[in-house]
Order: structure tokens, then sequence, then C-alpha cells
């Protein structure tokens, strides 16, 4: 890795840090995007699995007093189920597919709330969101559309959706480190490093976006993450097609 390719990602880590600490999503998205330009996927995935936790821990911490960790709980088991049936079948990543899964996650998003009867609050749809996120985590990076489906429901607000989702995607990326440890072992000490040098900056990022989410309103929120999403969703279907058809 160059110099410039690690000052860049820096960069990238710190802007997209604080995207998701506005959106509790987005940055990933964004994140992956880049690593999968200078990674092969399994490593790629690795390093965000990493610089992800950096920042979803620092985000679920400056947030601690709204998760709800019963449904933090439930979602665990359903995320250790996922990771457990991935390697069941010995799933590998290419950048084509995880282009085109994260491509149609906008899809959700869109979709009317009342055609979901899905509460995080109860247990059973809880695992279930564990076990569908999970699986997505592990096989696409990333998963935030998804887990929002089974808020849409609940009686939390923007700060209560923010940071148990922060505490579940905490779960989720620390099994998805696990899960591609032997991808990981492919990079060098110096590689790592870089990586280390940037983690600070996703809790810096994460804190700038934590006060911007303070100043929004629920309906702003909910409407910027859509569009957002969407854009984001639309680039990466596009590259996977491209990636199929090169």
């Amino acid at each position: 890795m160059s110099l410039w390719i690690g000052a860049a990602l820096v960069s990238v880590v710190f802007f997209t840090s604080m995207l998701s600490g506005v959106f509790g999503m987005a940055g990933g998205l964004v994140l992956l995007w880049f690593l999968l330009l200078i990674f092969p996927a399994g490593t790629a995935m690795a390093v965000h699995g990493v610089i992800q936790l950096t920042a979803n821990g620092s985000r679920a911490w400056l947030s601690r007093r709204y998760i709800v960790w019963r449904i933090v709980f439930f979602m665990t088991l359903g995320v250790l189920s996922a990771a457990g049936l991935l390697l069941l079948f010995n799933y590998s990543p290419n950048a084509a597919s995880v282009s085109i899964l994260i491509g149609l996650m906008p899809i959700l998003v869109w979709m009317p709330k009342r055609w979901f009867h899905l509460d995080a609050n109860r247990a059973s749809h809880a695992v279930c969101c564990g076990i569908a996120s999970g699986g997505l985590t592990i096989a696409a990076g990333v998963s935030g559309p998804l887990i929002d489906i089974f808020f849409v429901r609940s009686r939390m607000d923007r700060r209560q959706v923010v940071a148990t989702k922060a505490m579940i995607q905490v779960v989720a990326h620390s099994i998805k480190i696990l899960f591609y440890l032997g991808a990981a072992m492919a990079l060098s000490a110096g590689e790592w490093g870089i990586v280390l040098l940037a983690a600070p900056f996703a809790m810096l990022g994460t804190q700038a976006g934590n006060r911007i989410l303070h100043r929004l309103t629920d309906a702003n929120f909910r409407t910027w993450t859509r569009w957002i999403v969407t854009g984001i969703g639309v680039f990466y279907f596009l590259q996977g097609i491209f990636l199929l058809t090169r």
C-alpha cells in the first residue's frame, strides 16, 4: 500500500464514519467500495470489519444510554446462527456479487411501511433480524437498510435506533472479522499499521456525525437516509453488472 493510498484511506474512514454517525448507515457502504478497489474481496471484508467495529463501537459508546439491550441480545443469537450457516456452506465473496447484493438493498428503504409487520422489540423478530442482517453483513459487508425494516413499527426515536443499530453492528462486524481472519493474514504488518492508524479517525468522524444527528428532526433523518442509501445502491448495482459482464 503506497503512502498516497494510505492517506486516502484515513480520509475516507473519517468522512464515512461521520456519515454513519448521522444516519446510522451509508458510511460503511462507501468505505467498502473504496476497500474493494485496493484489496481482494475477502481482505476488504476483514479490513472493513476492523474499521466499522471501531466506528460503530464509538457510536454505541457515545449513545450508550439509548441502547435497547434486550433487542441486542436476541439479534446476537441470530447473527451467530447466520455465521454458522455461512461457515457450513464455505461461503467466499467476490467483488461482483458483493456489489449486486449491496445494490439491491435500497429496495428495502422504498417499500411502504404498511407492508411490514416487523418489530425488533419482539424477541422472535429480533432473532430473525439478527439472522438476516448478520448473514448479509458477513456475505456483503453491510446490512443497515435491512436492519431498518425491523424498526419500522417500533416506537423508538432516532437516537435509540442509531444506538441500538450501532451495538448490533459491533457484534456483527466482530464476527465478520473472525470469519475472514484467514484473508486478513494476507496483509503485511505495514498495511495493518496503516489500517490501525486509520481506526481512530473513525471515532473522530463518529463524534462529528453524532453532533449533527442531534440537530436533525426525525422526519429529516428518515428522508435523507432514504435518498443517500438509494444513490449509493444504484452505483453499487451498476458496478456489479459491469464486473459480471467485463
